[in-house]
């Protein structure tokens, strides 16, 4: 973890998200807390890392996503080399999914 996320004051940031009690919670706390372009690059993000985990080459994840290829990259290299963050959570949505 970068020296810049492991201090004391960024746990705040990490206990309120894991202290929120559903999805609904969740998004009322994230539109309070984000902009509106953060928060949609956080969701490409996340559908990012799904489609790349679908096994989706970068050209088709543009057509579906919109997302960069700088951005398709970095998310690449989290799934691959990054903290295990989307690894943890691409199996539990896999899971919701209808």
């Amino acid at each position: 973890m970068s020296k810049f996320l492991d201090k004391p004051d960024s746990d705040t940031l990490y206990r309120a998200i894991a202290s929120l009690r559903d999805e609904e919670e969740c998004r009322r706390f994230l539109q309070d807390l984000c902009t509106v372009s953060e928060l949609k690059a956080m969701e490409q993000r996340i559908d990012v890392a799904m489609l790349l985990d679908e096994g989706l080459i970068y050209s088709e994840i543009l057509e579906k996503t919109g997302a960069s290829s700088a951005t398709i990259s970095r998310v690449n290299r989290c799934l691959h080399y990054g903290a295990d963050g989307y690894r943890a959570v691409i199996p539990r949505l896999r899971g919701q999914e209808k």
